[in-house]
């Protein structure tokens, strides 16, 4: 299959799958919580499909490790905030996310590393 669009990446259809989940959830956060948790929660949820769609689009191979880098960072500090979360409010049922931020962050790794190895970046053990 060609991809025409960074619409056809399934990394980036299951982030968006992600942000819709993060969303539900963070709607069960206490009011209190709106510019603080929610807010940075709900940030770095959106940063993920962004940056891969905008390092999609960029002109070099190495533009679009950057950008999926970012993608990369921002699903881990989403992963941090499910965390405290967590901890915070047990109440609520955080499978759906924590499942597709998983999926995702192995998604993002493989390609990471098969656009590294493409571009003749050799890792360390």
């Amino acid at each position: 299959m060609k991809l025409e669009s960074y619409k056809d990446l399934i990394v980036w259809q299951k982030s968006i799958d992600l942000v819709l989940e993060v969303y539900k959830t963070t709607n069960q956060f206490p009011r209190e919580e709106l510019y603080c948790l929610t807010s940075q929660t709900r940030r770095a949820v959106i940063s993920i499909p962004s940056n891969i769609a905008e390092g999609y689009k960029r002109k070099s191979l190495g533009e679009y490790l950057r950008f999926l880098n970012i993608a990369e960072a921002s699903a881990a500090e989403l992963e941090t905030q499910i965390i405290i979360a967590k901890k915070l409010y047990s109440h609520i049922n955080y499978n759906n996310p924590e499942s597709l931020l998983t999926e995702v962050q192995k998604m993002l790794f493989v390609m990471i590393k098969r656009l590294k190895e493409k571009q003749g970046f050799k890792a360390t053990p």
